[in-house]
């Protein structure tokens, strides 16, 4: 089986798909001006603009890692993601607390899904 890498650099591959599956890259939208809630959108904004890259869509997310820096801001992330997925479409989640590689990065998302 083929394997696919798309926006790759020294470090990573930014997409790749193996055998009608797309996994994407941590999405981060680290900004200091930005909240937790400006941060979930540019992130998830992030996730459309790859998997229609890859040929999918966020109705085809099997399964989304959320690292969160902060537990409180669990509630403020949670309404912009009810609000981005469709009722019928969620995808398996797991939410945990996480220290970032930035301290501006307050959100990131790892998605699997399928093409």
């Amino acid at each position: 089986m083929t394997i696919e890498r798309m926006g790759s650099t020294d470090r990573m591959s930014r997409i790749v798909k193996h055998n009608g599956t797309v996994y994407l890259c941590g999405q981060t939208a680290g900004d200091a001006a930005w909240d937790i809630k400006e941060q979930t959108q540019r992130c998830l904004d992030k996730v459309d603009d790859l998997l229609k890259e890859a040929g999918s869509e966020r109705n085809k997310i099997l399964s989304v890692t959320i690292y969160i820096r902060d537990m409180k801001d669990f509630a403020a992330m949670n309404e912009v993601w009810d609000a981005w997925v469709a009722d019928g479409e969620k995808p398996a989640r797991a939410c945990v607390e996480a220290r970032m590689a930035r301290d501006v990065i307050l959100v990131e998302l790892s998605v699997t899904a399928a093409y």
